[in-house]
C-alpha cells in the first residue's frame, strides 16, 4: 500500500507518493510531466519571483516543461543540458553529476551551439527539485564554463536542506521523511 505525502504547490493541492530512497530514508517524489495545470502555474509564481534573464537552462529531463512553459510564459529561449553527446552536438562541454534520485554518476553535456547561447548571457538555471544540490552545482559548472552569467537557479521546491539555502529561488520546502 502506497503513502502520500499531501502538500500546496502554486495554491494547488498534490499527493506525491512516498519511495524509499535507502534503509533510512524515504522521498516524496515529485513528477512534473503530464500536471499542465500545476505546470503553469509553478512556472508564472516562479517567474514572479526571478531577475532578469536572457536564456534558461535546465538539465534533462523532468524539468522540461517547465523550461518549455517559462520560455513560453516569458518569450526567452530555453536550453536542457543533456544526458548524452547527440550527433547534432559539436565540440560538448561535459560536467559530472551525481544526484539522490538517479544514486549514479551521470554527465551533463552542452553542444556548441547552445554554449554560443549562453556566452556573455544571463542565465536563470531552473529544475524540478532540489535537494542535495549537486545537479545544481553541475549545471552552474556549465554556465561558468559557457561563460553565461547565473541569474538565479530556481525550483519549484527545495527538499530537506536545500529549504534552508538562500543562493535559490523555490515556491515550497518539501521535507525529507527520515525511517
Amino acid at each position: 500500500m502506497s503513502e502520500y505525502y499531501t502538500m500546496k504547490i502554486a495554491g494547488l493541492e498534490r499527493k506525491l507518493e512516498k519511495f524509499p530512497v535507502s534503509d533510512s530514508l524515504d522521498i516524496a517524489a515529485f513528477i512534473i510531466f503530464g500536471d499542465v495545470e500545476l505546470t503553469i502555474a509553478g512556472c508564472k509564481e516562479l517567474l514572479d519571483r526571478v531577475p532578469e534573464f536572457d536564456v534558461i537552462l535546465t538539465p534533462e529531463a523532468k524539468s522540461i516543461p517547465m523550461a518549455y512553459e517559462m520560455a513560453r510564459q516569458s518569450g526567452k529561449p530555453y536550453i536542457i543540458a543533456r544526458k548524452g553527446v547527440k550527433v547534432y552536438m559539436r565540440n560538448p562541454l561535459e560536467v559530472s553529476v551525481t544526484s539522490i534520485t538517479t544514486q549514479k554518476e551521470q554527465k551533463l553535456y552542452l553542444g556548441e551551439t547552445e554554449v554560443e547561447q549562453i556566452t556573455g548571457k544571463r542565465v536563470l538555471i531552473i529544475d524540478d527539485v532540489i535537494s542535495t544540490g549537486e545537479s545544481l552545482a553541475a549545471v552552474r559548472e556549465l554556465v561558468s564554463r559557457a561563460g553565461g552569467i547565473e541569474a538565479a537557479a530556481c525550483a519549484f521546491l527545495a527538499e530537506g536542506d536545500a529549504a534552508d539555502r538562500d543562493d535559490i529561488i523555490f515556491l515550497e520546502k518539501l521535507p525529507l521523511f527520515f525511517k
